[in-house]
């Protein structure tokens, strides 16, 4: 199979990776296929899953309960259905119903919460019997899920009470929305400097070179000399008034790093100076750093929270996302303080559904933008996909001790092992620093060579190779699938590397074969300088 390699540098970092999967699967060495390119988790929750299947299961017999005609069942009644649940569950005999009672329970005690209405929501959403309402996202679900985040990002910071959420199609559906809505709304414009912290997950470069959008970039840049933690003097940059927008993933994809205290504070001076700076952060991976504190939560005002539970539950097809965005917001804010004109341009787009567009939150904005204005009646995430994220969050709120929480530490010691097991394997210099998150690695091919075989051998690979051949050679002749880490906004020679979605022995493995091309390609330099 012949690929131009120049045509395939002007593809995304994901459709080169497509094109790699093509050749690794029919490589020549006739190797078991791996592919470590993406970042779909080899592992799921068990306990949430299974208690959804036991909601559904009691959800349809209450539904018999008042029509029952065959295949044809009825409604759900509120009144008394906690009692009928508790008799319907077996916790002593299942840990999924023991689940399901002591979350309850939690529900109840730490939460206040009216049980037969939570029971009723909870019910009523797995069954999927009425379309989402509220349409942004479902009354209980929103306590639940902020008290979520507040427990796993916001490092003691007590902002579940002052935060909305909408619940969204994953964290690619919230960037998407975000984005679209800060343009309807005049937020963004053609031609604004946004400022991107790379290397970044590829459509936060690519989003803002659209024609719809058409803005102006900010490279703030994270180095591998640094482990690819960013400097404070790098956020410095976020003070100039001119930077009206700041998008960041944190901890970094590929980079895997966390901001650290001394970046979280950067980001404080700079709002300090430039007030009206909008920050989007998006968190999913925030979970895998002990410890870890979102730039949500010491700057609330100023930044729209994204999260998804796919990685850590390994629930990427269930598409699970939320955006959190305080009460009390710079977007908001910068709304009301709009030119007459462009007042009424967003009266006119959204008074056919609700009485006082002036009035009308950003939030419920990007809700109603997501279904194009006028289907903001039918908005909001399936109410199945809603009571998956309660349930994945009671997992965390019920039964974490302290800051201790089981499947999260398992999950950290999982990717934590694929790390080391690749970095010995190849011989590269391990990052063992609280914020390294190490669920991708971006591995310098350049700089590996020149460590094995010298800087002649180096400079050799740079002067006579696209920046794709490497990857292109480890697929075709070992059935091997890295990602190009130029896509992300990284340079050339760092390939990007998930832990997260191969079994744990392949990754020494994966270390082997990209050893083994890189001697291929220094005896073909010893042949050529003989």
């Amino acid at each position: 199979m012949v690929i131009n390699e120049k045509q395939l540098e002007k593809l995304g970092a994901f459709e080169i990776s497509s094109e790699m999967l093509k050749l690794a699967k029919k490589n020549q060495k006739s190797n078991v296929f791996l592919n470590a390119g993406r970042g779909n988790p080899n592992w799921i929750n068990t306990l949430a899953r299974l208690a959804f299947c036991r909601i559904m299961e009691f959800g349809v017999r209450e539904s018999r309960l008042t029509i029952d005609i065959g295949d044809m069942a009825g409604y759900v009644q509120t009144n008394g259905i906690y009692n009928r649940l508790l008799k319907f569950l077996s916790p002593d005999d299942r840990r999924e119903d023991k689940f399901i009672v002591d979350s309850l329970t939690y529900l109840d005690k730490e939460l206040d919460l009216p049980l037969d209405e939570v029971v009723a929501e909870m019910t009523n959403g797995i069954i999927g019997n009425n379309y989402p309402v509220p349409n942004r996202i479902l009354k209980y679900s929103e306590i639940i899920l902020n008290k979520y985040l507040e427990s796993t990002l916001y490092d003691g910071e007590k902002l579940a009470d002052s935060t909305d959420l909408f619940a969204t199609e994953g964290g690619t559906a919230a960037i998407v929305y975000a984005f679209h809505s800060l343009s309807e709304n005049h937020l963004l414009k053609p031609g604004d400097k946004v400022a991107i912290n790379t290397p970044i997950f590829t459509p936060y470069l690519e989003i803002p070179e659209l024609n719809d959008y058409e803005l102006m970039e900010l490279d703030l840049g994270s180095h591998e000399k640094d482990d690819w933690e960013i400097r404070a003097s790098e956020l410095e940059k976020l003070a100039d008034p001119s930077v009206k927008a700041f998008f960041v993933v944190n901890p970094s994809n590929p980079g895997s790093k966390a901001f650290d205290r001394k970046a979280l504070t950067a980001v404080k001076h700079a709002i300090e100076k430039n007030p009206n700076l909008m920050i989007i952060t998006d968190d999913v991976y925030g979970t895998f750093v002990s410890d870890f504190k979102t730039i949500y939560s010491v700057a609330p005002h100023n930044t729209m929270l994204v999260y998804s539970f796919s990685k850590l539950y390994g629930a990427t097809g269930w598409r699970l996302g939320l955006i959190g965005l305080n009460q009390e917001n710079i977007f908001d804010k910068k709304i009301s303080e709009l030119d007459e004109t462009d007042k009424k341009e967003l009266a006119t787009r959204y008074e056919h559904v609700v009485v006082d567009p002036a009035k009308m939150k950003f939030i419920d904005r990007i809700t109603a933008d997501s279904r194009s204005v006028g289907l903001y009646h039918t908005s909001g995430l399936s109410t199945p996909q809603q009571i998956m994220e309660d349930l994945f969050a009671l997992t965390h709120l019920v039964y974490a001790s302290g800051s201790v929480d089981s499947y999260i530490n398992e999950s950290r010691l999982l990717v934590n092992r694929r790390y080391e097991d690749l970095y010995k394997s190849i011989g590269a210099k391990e990052d063992v620093s609280r914020t390294n998150a190490k669920y991708y690695s971006l591995i310098d091919i350049y700089k590996i060579a020149e460590e094995k075989y010298g800087s002649d051998f180096e400079k050799y690979l740079e002067d006579n190779f696209e920046q794709v051949d490497f990857l292109l050679k480890l697929a075709e002749k070992n059935g091997v699938v890295l990602m190009d880490g130029v896509g992300f906004g990284s340079k050339a020679g760092e390939l990007r590397v998930s832990e997260a979605n191969l079994p744990t022995k392949k990754y020494k493995v994966i270390g082997q074969q990209v050893l083994d091309l890189l001697q291929e390609y220094h005896e073909s330099f010893e042949k050529k300088n003989k």
